[in-house]
């Protein structure tokens, strides 16, 4: 039911290309600019996580999770780095933040919410939730130690440049371990609790149709993206709305919107496991990977270093967001009622930066 409610839904949406397009070469007001390319994103994200669930056939839920949150982060980079070549590294970081707020809290609480109309209780596997929330709160600790040390400490604004070029590396290598612990040594600890029911029948893609889709995919978001973040500090002085507060609602959520799609049609298929793997997957991905390869691409592409300073605000509604979503989500079974407890929790946050800011 909520697969074909959203499906109609997004098709519909690519007409906001053409009309991006048309509004951008006219030279329109930015905020319309602004929220039509924000629309045209949304089909384009799920696009690229179509191609990927084909992709992944007959993979496993880890593998499965993992090439979702994968391509379905993909145009959240692309956004990312065009605001770094912009030089909104206050917007980066926002929309870092965002993204790990949207997927532990939103994302999940609406799989788990329209997981629990259609199924009762939902099971997956606890184990996997343990792993997954455990490396959640190191990157997140890893996250705000250069936070604190910029907020806390008085050091040279050299010396604070390795040490955001130095946590990087190390947080990129915990990356790559984490996938190798994940795929190849332990891939046990992410097997599915129980078999899922019967999928509906549908043709699956080929390889080149898929690959194919991902690229065309992938050169829209780009360009989209570019339109995106140019109209963005703009439309942030006409609505009176702050750059970090764009970045943490407006394109954490759009950017994020592939993998949240997606999560949410697994809940629905009765796949909690592929569901969590997908969000859980996208937030570790994103601290572990994105935002260090942010910093040490911000020394190529824009004007000067990007660091990991987050907020006081950000860095305890991060904490928080962890530490909810693992007493939650941490007894493998979900119902709709535990889905709504991260609505509130992601509305609260929400509306606390839109009225008092996020400092």
């Amino acid at each position: 039911m909520i697969r074909k409610i959203l499906r109609p839904g997004i098709h519909w949406l690519y007409v906001f290309l053409p009309i991006t397009l048309i509004l951008e070469s006219s030279h329109a007001k930015a905020p319309l600019i602004f929220f039509c390319a924000a629309l045209s994103i949304i089909p384009i994200a799920r696009l690229i996580s179509t191609s990927t669930e084909h992709l992944a056939t007959h993979t496993g839920d880890a593998i499965g999770g993992l090439l979702n949150a994968t391509f379905g982060n993909f145009p959240e980079l692309i956004i990312a780095i065009v605001a770094l070549k912009a030089g909104l590294y206050e917007m980066v970081l926002a929309s870092l933040a965002g993204a790990i707020l949207g997927n532990l809290l939103l994302a999940t609480g609406v799989s788990f919410f329209t997981g629990g109309l259609k199924f009762k209780n939902q099971e997956y596997n606890p184990t996997s939730m343990r792993m997954y929330s455990s490396m959640m709160m190191i990157a997140v600790i890893s996250l705000t130690v250069p936070s604190a040390f910029h907020r806390l400490a008085d050091i040279p604004e050299g010396n604070e440049n390795m040490l955001n070029i130095g946590l990087s590396v190390i947080l990129l290598l915990a990356y790559i371990l984490y996938l190798v612990f994940m795929l190849k040594t332990h891939p046990d600890f992410f097997r599915s609790e129980k078999a899922a029911v019967q999928e509906e029948h549908e043709a699956h893609w080929s390889l080149s149709r898929a690959i194919i889709s991902l690229v065309v995919a992938s050169v829209l978001a780009a360009f989209m993206s570019e339109v995106l973040v140019g109209a963005a500090e703009e439309t942030g002085k006409v609505l009176g709305l702050s750059s970090v507060f764009i970045g943490l609602i407006f394109l954490a959520i759009i950017g994020g919107a592939a993998e949240s799609i997606s999560a949410i049609i697994m809940a629905n298929k009765n796949k909690m496991d592929l569901s969590l793997g997908i969000a859980f997957g996208s937030s570790i991905q994103i601290a572990l990977f994105v935002a260090p390869l942010l910093v040490i691409l911000s020394l190529f592409v824009g004007p000067h270093q990007m660091n990991l300073s987050f907020s006081r605000g950000i860095m305890i509604v991060l904490f928080s967001a962890v530490l909810i979503g693992a007493m939650i989500a941490g007894d493998g079974r979900s119902n709709w009622y535990k889905g709504v407890q991260l609505i509130i929790v992601y509305g609260i946050i929400a509306m606390l930066c839109y009225f008092v800011g996020a400092g």
